[in-house]
């Protein structure tokens, strides 16, 4: 445990931010995973529609500062890049 004043506040700082940085994550990731599962059943419409929303998450998230810009933009990419494929 710190002995510093400064060091117990950044301490508790960093745990207030986890706690709210946590949901708007673990819901990006599920939405993430949620166009994926859709893209191996090769639903196409249902993918478009959870693509739409995935991106949306990305965005706030990153937005918010809790993934960084380039891990955003490299996971939109990957997403639409399998949607894509899965029309064509």
């Amino acid at each position: 445990m710190a002995n510093i004043k400064s060091a117990k506040k950044r301490i508790r700082v960093n745990e207030d931010a986890r706690l709210l940085n946590a949901p708007v994550k673990t819901e990006m990731r599920s939405m993430i995973k949620r166009v994926e599962k859709l893209v191996n059943d090769n639903k196409v419409e249902d993918a478009k529609a959870a693509l739409n929303v995935a991106i949306k998450k990305i965005d706030k998230a990153v937005q918010k500062g809790i993934v960084h810009k380039n891990n955003g933009s490299r996971q939109k990419s990957r997403l639409v890049k399998k949607v894509n494929q899965l029309g064509a």
